[in-house]
C-alpha cells in the first residue's frame, strides 16, 4: 500500500472559481435570491403557517434583550450558524452590501449572546444554565459550536472580518478549559460529531495548535473503554431506565461503541457517522496517521458497497435515523435523510483529495445530482427531511410506522437542520469541481459543471474553462488559457457510468485506455493557450440492477442516463405503480422538455400494466392479464413538485 504523504491535492479556493452553468447557475441564483431571504425569514419566525423557528429570538433572549422564553429543538443554535454559512459562501462567490449588512448584525447579536467566560449556546444560557456540559451524550453543546465555527470559518475567508472567528476563538478557549485529557477536566466527547471537522478548518484559518489539539482529543478519545465517558455522566445525573433495550442513545448511535480505528462497519446515526469519519480524514491528513486513513477506507467500502442507496441517500432506519446492516436498503421505508448525503459528499471529498481516485467524485455527483437535490423544490420554499425510493400516499397517511415519509415538501421544520445544510452545499459548490497538485503540475477536474477557473502552477496561471450541458448533454469542452507554454497534466475523470468515453485534444483523437488511472484520463503535454479538450460521455439509458443480497430490489431494474437516477410519478403513469414493469430489452428514448418541472430529460418507453379486474374478489384463480403502457420517467431529484402522488425509482423487470 502506498504511504501516505502530504495530502496530495488542494481544491481551488472557491473565490477563484466560477460558475456559468446552465444546471448549477439557476440554482445558486435560487440560492442567493430565494433561499437565503427565505430562510432567514423562517429562523425570524416570518414564514405564515410555517413550524415556528425563534432561533433568532432565542438569541435575543440569551442576550438579555427579550423576556420570551426559549423555544426549539436543542440544537437550535445551529440553525442559525449553517445559515450564516451560506451567507458566508455567496459572498465569496459575489459581495453583496446588503446580505453582508443582515449578516453582520446577526453576528453581532450572536456577540451579545455569549458569555464572558466564552459559553455560548442559547438553549442552556436561557433554559437550563444549571446543566451545561452535563450530557455530552445527547445534548449537542459541542455540535452547534462545530456548526458556528463553521459559519465563522467562511464568512471570514469570504469577508476578511475578524469579529466571528474572534467570537469562536473565544468559544473553543471555554470548551478547552471544560474538556481535555488533563488533571480536572472531563474526558467527554461529542455525542453527535461535528465540531472535530470544524476544529480543522479552524486550526488552517489560526494555525492555533490549540484547536488541531482539540480535535485529536475528541477523536482519540471517542468509545475508550472503561469506563465509558457516556456511563460516568449518565452515572452523575442518575440516570435510569427501566429497559436498556429501548435506550434510544445507545453507544453505537454515537459511534462510540469502539475506538474509531477498530470501527470497521457504519453504524449508528448516518449523519453523525460521516461527519467523524470527516474530521478523521482532516485530522490523519495534518497528523500523517495512515492508521486513521486506513479505518476510514474500511468505513468507506462499507458505507458505498453495502449499505448506500442507489442515489446517493444513506442511514436506511427511520429509527435512530441510522444505518442498520448490511444491504438491508428498503424503498418505501427509506429515510435517507437528506443531511446524510450532503455528510457523504464532504467525507467524500475529503477521501479524493488523498486518494485520487473516481471513485470518491462518482459518489459526489450521484449524491449531488440525486440525493440531496431531492431535498429541495425547485422554487426553494419547501423542503424533504427524509427521501425514500418509492411512496404510496395513502400508506404514508394511515401507517404508524411510515409518520416521517413524506410524500410532500415542507415549509420549515422543528428540527430543520436539512435546509439550510443544503443551501451551505449549493452555495459552495464551486469548492468540489477542481483540485491541483502542485509538486506533480497536475490539475483535475472532478465535476463537470460549466464555469471557469485560475489555478497557480510552478509560478504561472492556468485558466480552466468548461462549456458543456451536464447532465443532459455528453459532451464538456474544456479550454485553457496561459500567457507562456508550460508542461503539465490535466486530469478528467472518467465516471464509472460511462462504458466509452472519448477525448479529443485540438482535434486529434486521444488514447484513452492509455492515459487513465483510477478513472482519471491523465493527459500531459506542453499546453498552449487556447488548447482545447473535447471530453465525450455517451449517455445511454442504462437498466440499473442491485446486488441480488439487496432483497427488496431482486427482480426490478432503476433507469438511469449520465448521472441521473430516474423515477416514475402517478402523475405521468397513473395510479398503482406496483402494476407496470419494463421489459429487458425496452426501447427506450430521451427527449428534453424545457416546460416540465424547469426543463428536464425525461425517459419514455413502452412497459406493461397489470390490467385492472372487474371482479370486486380480493383473491382468485384466474391469470393477470398484461397490457401495453406508454411509462414516461422524470428525474428523482424533481419528484413530487407537481400534484402529490405515487413515486417509485426501482420497477419490476419482465
Amino acid at each position: 500500500m502506498e504511504k501516505l504523504s502530504l495530502k496530495r491535492l488542494e481544491n481551488v479556493d472557491l473565490k477563484k472559481v466560477v460558475i456559468n452553468d446552465s444546471f448549477w447557475s439557476k440554482r445558486q441564483k435560487l440560492i442567493k435570491e430565494t433561499v437565503i431571504p427565505y430562510q432567514w425569514a423562517a429562523l425570524n419566525d416570518a414564514i405564515p403557517g410555517a413550524e415556528p423557528s425563534h432561533t433568532i429570538e432565542n438569541f435575543r433572549i440569551a442576550a438579555g434583550e427579550s423576556n420570551e422564553e426559549y423555544y426549539g429543538m436543542v440544537f437550535q443554535d445551529s440553525d442559525l450558524a449553517k445559515w450564516l454559512e451560506t451567507v458566508g459562501h455567496s459572498l465569496a462567490i459575489e459581495r453583496d452590501d446588503e446580505l453582508e449588512r443582515i449578516a453582520d448584525k446577526a453576528i453581532d447579536l450572536i456577540g451579545r449572546a455569549q458569555l464572558s467566560d466564552g459559553y455560548l449556546n442559547t438553549y442552556f444560557t436561557v433554559a437550563h444554565p444549571d446543566k451545561k456540559w452535563t450530557n455530552l451524550r445527547d445534548d449537542h453543546e459541542l455540535y452547534c459550536a462545530g456548526h458556528l465555527i463553521e459559519a465563522a470559518v467562511a464568512y471570514y475567508e469570504a469577508t476578511g472580518k475578524q469579529k466571528i472567528i474572534d467570537i469562536v476563538c473565544k468559544l473553543v478557549d471555554h470548551i478547552d478549559s471544560v474538556l481535555g485529557p488533563e488533571t480536572g477536566k472531563k474526558r467527554g466527547y461529542p455525542g453527535h460529531p461535528e465540531i472535530e471537522l470544524a476544529l480543522m478548518k479552524l486550526y488552517k484559518v489560526t494555525g492555533n495548535k490549540q484547536h488541531l489539539n482539540l480535535c485529536k482529543f475528541f477523536i482519540e478519545e471517542r468509545g475508550a473503554q472503561p469506563p465509558h465517558y457516556y456511563d460516568i455522566e449518565a452515572k452523575l445525573r442518575e440516570e435510569k431506565h427501566k429497559n436498556k433495550k429501548d435506550l434510544f442513545h445507545s453507544k453505537d448511535y454515537s459511534q462510540a461503541h469502539l475506538p474509531v480505528r477498530e470501527q470497521k462497519t457504519a453504524e449508528g446515526h448516518s449523519v453523525r457517522a460521516l461527519y467523524l469519519y470527516s474530521g478523521m480524514v482532516d485530522l490523519a491528513t495534518e497528523l500523517q496517521d495512515e492508521s486513521l486513513i486506513e479505518a476510514c477506507r474500511q468505513l468507506w467500502k462499507n458505507v458505498t458497497r453495502q449499505r448506500m442507496y442507489i442515489t446517493g441517500g444513506i442511514g436506511s432506519s427511520q429509527y435512530r435515523e441510522s444505518f442498520t446492516v448490511d444491504y438491508d436498503l428498503p424503498n418505501d421505508r427509506a429515510y435517507t435523510e437528506t443531511c446524510a448525503s450532503i455528510a457523504l459528499v464532504f467525507w467524500a471529498d475529503r477521501m479524493l483529495q488523498i486518494e485520487e481516485d473516481s471513485e470518491y467524485a462518482d459518489v459526489i455527483e450521484r449524491a449531488l445530482y440525486n440525493g440531496i437535490l431531492s431535498g429541495m423544490s425547485l422554487d426553494g420554499k419547501s423542503y424533504f427531511y427524509v427521501n425514500p425510493l418509492e411512496v404510496w400516499p395513502s400508506t404514508v397517511d394511515h401507517r404508524n410506522d411510515m409518520e416521517s415519509v413524506q410524500y410532500k415538501r415542507q415549509s420549515w421544520f422543528g428540527c430543520a437542520c436539512c435546509p439550510p445544510n443544503l443551501s451551505r452545499l449549493v452555495a459552495s459548490l464551486g469548492r468540489y469541481i477542481y483540485s491541483h497538485h502542485d509538486s506533480n503540475k497536475e490539475i483535475f477536474i472532478h465535476q463537470y459543471i460549466g464555469g471557469n477557473t485560475t489555478v497557480e502552477l510552478d509560478g504561472n496561471n492556468v485558466g480552466i474553462t468548461q462549456k458543456t450541458e451536464y447532465p443532459w448533454d455528453e459532451k464538456i469542452n474544456v479550454q485553457i488559457e496561459i500567457e507562456h507554454e508550460m508542461e503539465f497534466t490535466v486530469a478528467l475523470r472518467l465516471p464509472s457510468w460511462c462504458k466509452n468515453p472519448r477525448i479529443k485534444v485540438n482535434d486529434e483523437i486521444i488514447d484513452v485506455s492509455s492515459i487513465s488511472k483510477k478513472g482519471y484520463a491523465k493527459i500531459t503535454r506542453k499546453w498552449k493557450n487556447d488548447d482545447r479538450i473535447e471530453l465525450v460521455l455517451p449517455m445511454p439509458v442504462e437498466m440499473v440492477r442491485a446486488n441480488p443480497n439487496v432483497r427488496e430490489n431482486i427482480g426490478k431494474v432503476a433507469l438511469q442516463r449520465g448521472p441521473i437516477v430516474y423515477c416514475i410519478e402517478e402523475a405521468d403513469n397513473g395510479e398503482n405503480l406496483k402494476s407496470i414493469s419494463l421489459a429487458t430489452n425496452s426501447a427506450l428514448s430521451v427527449a428534453y422538455e424545457k416546460d416540465l418541472l424547469e426543463g428536464v430529460t425525461v425517459i419514455t418507453g413502452e412497459g406493461l400494466r397489470i390490467k385492472e379486474i372487474e371482479s370486486d374478489q380480493l383473491y382468485f384463480t384466474g391469470e393477470i392479464e398484461m397490457v401495453r403502457s406508454e411509462v414516461k420517467a422524470i428525474p428523482y431529484f424533481s419528484w413530487s413538485n407537481r400534484k402529490p402522488g405515487e413515486m417509485s425509482v426501482w420497477i419490476r423487470e419482465e
